[in-house]
């Protein structure tokens, strides 16, 4: 029984108590040692397993591995995720990598050590900066490769122990940049010469967001509990990664659509709370807004609330927005998107082709959204089958497992990392 109550997949090593999961010795013992697949075993690790991008993506990169024949194991501080990782084949392991704690990254070093060494593991991949300073000693110390993924922007800061601490992520012998601009900030900021610098770009799970995997009755339910009615216009924020002053904007914008037939849906995920949700509530009021724009609750169903939306906005005015997620989704369910050009947010649609990249500026977004809302059933349905098509073929999961499994090819079957620890 896990502590907290809850029955884990069998295999999976939730089932130790968390009182003994700094224990590394007890969970190998009670972990089965055969995995499934007879390739090269790769230990992914990062601070949890909840249900966000950098999670998910872990979570799909060792399904993958797991459907190619290789052994994936992963680990973190525990989450959500590790069921799901035991029922694809993957192995998990609890250990405390989310801690800043010196003393805690040094105890994690001979904790992984162990781990590599015990499941004979060939590669070691960080996907955060606490966790990749156990993982980049430990890696060094096995002589086995150490590959990092860079997910958003950091290493720019003026306090030396930051930029030192951040500085860990360059070191791989492989970088990962999950896009373009990101890859970019790495060479100026990090000095990583392209020559180990490597650029795969976020996966979404194209069966998922399928429009024919919808129903039509999740459609309805949605709309029921939301109050759209049927002749609106809905315009959909999906709030994850748009900040403050992203919601102000498009509040901004919508004060000057001259449509009045629409309803905007902000899906509650990045307000900071009730302040922040306070602050945008203020806003609709004072701009008149209330009878068109809704504040909604975390959503479980995004392909249904996707399906639901005539266009799909993100907003944002931040320049530190590494790529968007929910824009590839959002296309994959053949919907407009409307993207401010910040960032790497531009990398993630077609403008002109599968929606509108526009500048962050309140009377740009409103003429692409009334855009967006105008266009005919036939330019819609042709935009639609665009928009799917760009996601498949350059944002599947299986391309960017496919690309990853490329950069560890690299290392595993080239020259040997240098085996001199990076630490003092």
């Amino acid at each position: 029984m896990v502590a907290g109550g809850g029955t884990p997949a069998k295999g999976c090593v939730a089932a130790i108590p968390l009182m003994v999961m700094n224990d590394i010795d007890e969970q190998l013992r009670v972990a089965p040692r055969k995995m499934v697949g007879t390739g090269p075993a790769v230990l992914q690790i990062l601070p949890r397993l909840e249900r966000r991008g950098v999670e998910r993506g872990t979570v799909d990169l060792a399904r993958h591995m797991v459907e190619c024949g290789w052994r994936a194991l992963v680990v973190s501080n525990g989450g959500s995720g590790e069921a799901e990782l035991a029922r694809c084949g993957a192995r998990s392991f609890r250990l405390p990598v989310h801690s800043r704690n010196p003393l805690t990254i040094r105890a994690n070093i001979r904790r992984l050590q162990r781990v590599i060494r015990d499941r004979d593991v060939r590669l070691v991949h960080a996907h955060a900066r606490a966790p990749a300073w156990s993982a980049c000693y430990a890696a060094r110390r096995c002589q086995v490769p150490f590959v990092t993924t860079i997910h958003g922007l950091y290493g720019h800061d003026r306090n030396i122990i930051k930029r030192y601490y951040d500085g860990v992520m360059a070191r791989g012998d492989r970088v990962i940049a999950v896009s373009d601009y990101v890859a970019e900030h790495v060479r100026r900021h990090y000095g990583v010469p392209d020559e180990r610098l490597r650029v795969v770009h976020r996966g979404i799970d194209i069966r998922r967001f399928d429009p024919d995997a919808v129903d039509r009755r999740r459609i309805e339910d949605l709309a029921e509990r939301w109050r759209v009615r049927r002749d609106a216009k809905v315009i959909l924020l999906p709030s994850r990664g748009v900040g403050s002053n992203g919601h102000r904007l498009l509040l901004q914008a919508l004060a000057k659509l001259p449509r009045r037939n629409f309803r905007c849906l902000i899906v509650a995920g990045s307000e900071r709370g009730a302040q922040g949700t306070g602050a945008i509530e203020g806003l609709i009021g004072s701009l008149e807004l209330g009878s068109r724009v809704r504040l909604i609750g975390p959503c479980e169903d995004m392909p249904a609330a996707l399906m639901l939306a005539d266009v799909v906005v993100v907003p944002s005015t931040a320049g530190f927005d590494p790529m968007s997620r929910v824009a590839l989704e959002a296309q994959a369910m053949g919907r407009p998107v409307v993207a401010t050009d910040v960032g790497g947010l531009g990398e993630a649609l077609m403008p002109a082709a599968t929606g509108w990249l526009v500048e962050p500026d309140a009377d740009a977004l409103a003429h692409a959204l009334e855009l967006a809302l105008a266009m005919p059933d036939e330019a819609r349905a042709r935009l639609a089958v665009r928009a799917r098509r760009f996601v498949a073929r350059k944002f599947s999961l299986e391309r960017m497992g496919d690309a990853t499994m490329q950069v560890y090819r690299e290392l595993l079957e080239g020259l040997a990392p240098d085996p001199e620890d990076p630490l003092p």
